[in-house]
């Protein structure tokens, strides 16, 4: 079920935008551009209308998040009683046409459990795309004219028609 609107915070690169809940999903994200069908449309239906997750295993995790000064960079605190993380998240401004959604987790204090749940769809959720193996850390996923590439210093494992992974952060990792 989707959050309220004042849960979700917009990240952009001025061509399309995404919105990320405070739970850490982006379920939200018309792509490559506004007037493009989204990717991620979970806030239309549910889950299987795509989404991407980043969040702590730890239920009643505390959440504060703030854009960095001046910017449309988002940087999410997440304090649990076995340790904290940033997830640090952000779309650059485009060269070459292409688009770029970054996300990035940081271990900062204790250690702490964190999994990352990805389920890509295309035209508002009504497509699901063919999903390969770019490499040992990336994955392609493409529908008729649609594609979208995912490199990541963690290789995700397929679960049905979605990608997780659980990340075990300390500090500096």
């Amino acid at each position: 079920m989707a959050l309220r609107i004042e849960d979700y915070a917009l990240i952009g690169d001025c061509e399309t935008a995404g919105l990320v809940g405070r739970n850490g999903s982006i379920d939200w994200l018309c792509w490559p551009r506004f007037d493009s069908g989204a990717v991620f449309a979970a806030l239309l239906g549910n889950e299987d209308n795509g989404y991407w997750k980043i969040a702590t295993t730890s239920p009643g995790a505390g959440v504060a998040r703030r854009y960095r000064e001046n910017t449309l960079i988002l940087e999410t605190d997440i304090e649990t009683e076995t340790g904290s993380a940033t997830l640090i998240e952000f779309m650059p401004m485009r060269r070459e046409g292409s688009s770029h959604l970054v996300r990035i987790v940081r271990g900062r204090t204790g250690r702490l459990a964190m999994r990352t749940e990805l389920t890509i769809r295309f035209d508002y959720g009504s497509i699901i795309p063919w999903v390969t193996r770019e490499g040992d850390r990336g994955l392609q996923a493409v529908a008729g004219p649609d594609k979208v590439v995912l490199r990541s210093d963690v290789p995700l494992r397929p679960d049905g028609f979605k990608h997780l992974r659980i990340l075990r952060l300390a500090p500096g990792r």
